[in-house]
C-alpha cells in the first residue's frame, strides 16, 4: 500500500491541557478534498473498502476508494465538458448514497463549489438557494425531477440538470451514470488552495433570507482535532461510521462522513424514509458499525428501543442540541460506551466537546475548547469575560474550520463578528477549569430534532396564505425534539378557523420542508411588536 497514512492533527493522545500546549495546526498551502478523501487512498490501495451503500430493502453496494476516484474521474470529465469550472455552484439534491460523494468529488476536482440540498425541501427553499447562489449545474434523482421542473424556468443560471438512475434520461436532462460511462477520466485535476472555495451550506437566520456559508477546502481539516477526540483516539482498527443525519448537512458531511474517508474508515451509507430505532439497531448490528454521529432526537428514540444481539459500538458523537444525563447514563449502561457531545455551528463547526476517553466530563457542560480553537466567552463590546459570566459563546479568527463569507453579503459577514471573534449568537457560561456550558440563544433560531430552523422563511411562506394577515414562528419545549416548531397566526376576517391549522401546516411542509413544519398552530388578534415594528418572539416563546 506504499505506507500511506493521512496526518493526525493530534500528534499525542494524553492530558487535554498538555495536548492544547502542544497542538499546531498543519495546513498544507495546496489542498482538495477529493484528494485527501478518495484519490490519496486510490492511490495507495485501490480496493480499500470506502463505502457500503444499504438500500431500502437491505441490499448492499460496496465500492473502493479505486471506484470512486474512477467514477468521480469521469463525472468531472462530463461537468466540464458541459461547462463547469473553477468557482462555479454545482448542486446536489439527493440522499445518502455513493452518488452524492462522486458528485462531489467531481466538483471539487474541477475547483467548482458544491451546493448540498436536503432532498425534503419544497419548492419555495429550494427556488431560493438555487437562484441566490447561482448553481450553474444540478445533480438529483427521478423522485425529485417534478420540484425542479416546476422551477427551471425561473432559473436562467441553472444550463445542466442530471438525474440518476438506470437508463437513459430524457432530453434535456442529462444521465448521471450514462455520462460517467461514456466519459473519459479527468487526466489533470484543478490544483485548488487550502482558503479556495469548496462547499456552500446555507443556513436561515432569525431576519432574512437564509444564508449561503461559503466554507474553504480547509474545513475539512478544521473538524479533525474534534473528531479524534470525540471518536476516542479515531482511527482505530475495525473503525466503521455511520449516521442518519442527512449529507446535505454539515452535521451529516462533515461530523462523519468526509472524515471517515479520510482517515480511510469504511462508511455506511442508508436512505431511511424515516428514522426508526429498531432498524438503527439492526443496521448498527448487521453491518458492524463502530463510531456513530447521531443527532440527540435519534438517541432519545432509541432509548426507548431494545438494544438487539450484535451491537458493538465504539464511540458516538453528539451535537445540536443539549443531552440530560439520563442520556448520558443509558448511553454507558445500554450501548457500552459513552455518548461525547459536540458543540459548533455551521459557520464554525466543532470547536468544543466532551470526549470521556481523555477528560473528566461533567454533566451539564458541553465540555473543553477543541485544541486548535480559541473558544471564549464575550460581553457585547467583545470582550472576553471572567469565568462564571454568561455572555456569548465566540471563537477567535482566523480558524480553519471558520466559514469565508456568506455568499453575496458582506455585511452580513462584518456582523457575525465582533473584532476577531466569531459571535455564534448563543450565551453561555464558562467555568474556572474552562468547560463551557449552554445558557440560552440569543436570537431566535429553533432546534428541532437537531436542525437549527430559522423563522423568518416559515413566516414567509405562512403570510403568503390569503386567510394569514400575520405570522409568526417561535420554539416551544418539546420533550423528544427538545424543541416543536409553533407558529401563531393572526387570521383574517371570514378565515375557517376549524381547516386552517392543517392547511397551513401542509403549505409549509410542500413549499418548504417537512422539517420546519409548524406542529403547533395558535391565532390571535394581534402580535406584539416592537417600536420599529419588529415581532417580539421572545413575548411570544
Amino acid at each position: 500500500m506504499g505506507g500511506y497514512r493521512p496526518r493526525r492533527m493530534i500528534e499525542s493522545f494524553g492530558d487535554w491541557a498538555q495536548m492544547r500546549a502542544d497542538f499546531r495546526w498543519q495546513i498544507p498551502a495546496d489542498f482538495n478534498i477529493a484528494t485527501a478523501c478518495c484519490d490519496a487512498w486510490a492511490a495507495a490501495e485501490p480496493d480499500r473498502l470506502a463505502l457500503e451503500h444499504v438500500s431500502a430493502e437491505g441490499g448492499v453496494e460496496s465500492w473502493s476508494f479505486g471506484a470512486l476516484k474512477d467514477a468521480s474521474d469521469r463525472l468531472a470529465s462530463a461537468f466540464a465538458a458541459r461547462g463547469l469550472g473553477r468557482g462555479d455552484r454545482l448542486a446536489v439534491l439527493l440522499g445518502q448514497g455513493p452518488e452524492v460523494l462522486i458528485t462531489h468529488f467531481a466538483a471539487y476536482k474541477l475547483g467548482a463549489v458544491v451546493l448540498p440540498l436536503f432532498t425534503l425541501f419544497g419548492p419555495d427553499a429550494l427556488a431560493y438557494r438555487l437562484a441566490d447562489s447561482g448553481a450553474r449545474m444540478l445533480v438529483t434523482d427521478p423522485a425529485s425531477l417534478d420540484k425542479i421542473a416546476a422551477l427551471r424556468g425561473d432559473l436562467p443560471a441553472l444550463e445542466e440538470v442530471f438525474v440518476t438512475g438506470p437508463g437513459p434520461a430524457p432530453a434535456p436532462l442529462r444521465g448521471f451514470q450514462g455520462e460517467i460511462a461514456a466519459a473519459r477520466p479527468l487526466t489533470t485535476p484543478a490544483v485548488t488552495r487550502a482558503d479556495d472555495p469548496a462547499l456552500m451550506v446555507y443556513t436561515s437566520g432569525t431576519t432574512g433570507a437564509p444564508k449561503g456559508v461559503l466554507h474553504a477546502h480547509r474545513v475539512l481539516l478544521g473538524h479533525l482535532p474534534a473528531i479524534e477526540l470525540h471518536h476516542e483516539g479515531f482511527p482505530q482498527p475495525g473503525d466503521k461510521g455511520w449516521t442518519p443525519a442527512d449529507w446535505a448537512w454539515v452535521g451529516g458531511l462533515l461530523d462523519l462522513a468526509l472524515p471517515c474517508l479520510y482517515y480511510g474508515v469504511p462508511l455506511v451509507s442508508h436512505r431511511a424514509r424515516k428514522f426508526n430505532p429498531e432498524a438503527a439497531f439492526a443496521l448498527i448490528a448487521r453491518h458492524r458499525i463502530r463510531n456513530l454521529f447521531m443527532p440527540p432526537t435519534a438517541l432519545k428514540l432509541m432509548q426507548g428501543a431494545p438494544v438487539p444481539g450484535g451491537v458493538n459500538l465504539r464511540s458516538i458523537g453528539s451535537g445540536g442540541e443539549s443531552l440530560g444525563a439520563d442520556l448520558l447514563e443509558w448511553g454507558r449502561s445500554a450501548l457500552n460506551v459513552p455518548i461525547n457531545e459536540l458543540y459548533g455551528q455551521t459557520e464554525c463547526n466543532l470547536v468544543l466537546t466532551s470526549a470521556a476517553g481523555f477528560m473528566q466530563v461533567r454533566p451539564g457542560a458541553i465540555g473543553l475548547a477543541v485544541p486548535g480553537h480559541e473558544v471564549a466567552i464575550i460581553d457585547a463590546a467583545g470582550q472576553p469575560l471572567p469565568p462564571g459570566e454568561t455572555g456569548e459563546i465566540a471563537v477567535r479568527r482566523p480558524d480553519p474550520v471558520m466559514f469565508l463569507e456568506y455568499w453575496n453579503q458582506p455585511e452580513k459577514t462584518a456582523e457575525k463578528f465582533a473584532g476577531d471573534w466569531l459571535k455564534t449568537g448563543d450565551l453561555g457560561v464558562m467555568d474556572e477549569d474552562g468547560y463551557f456550558s449552554f445558557v440560552a440563544r440569543d436570537d431566535d433560531i429553533i432546534t428541532s430534532s437537531g436542525y437549527r430552523i430559522g423563522p423568518s422563511e416559515i413566516e414567509h411562506c405562512l403570510a403568503a396564505h390569503p386567510d394569514v394577515a400575520m405570522a409568526a414562528v417561535v420554539g416551544v419545549p418539546d420533550p423528544v425534539r427538545t424543541e416543536a416548531v409553533k407558529a401563531v397566526i393572526v387570521p383574517r376576517p371570514g378565515a375557517d378557523l376549524a381547516t386552517l391549522p392543517e392547511t397551513l401546516t401542509d403549505l409549509v411542509r410542500r413549499r418548504i420542508s417537512p422539517h420546519v413544519a409548524p406542529r403547533i398552530v395558535e391565532f390571535t388578534d394581534s402580535l406584539p411588536m416592537t417600536a420599529t415594528g419588529k415581532i417580539r418572539r421572545r413575548d411570544l416563546r
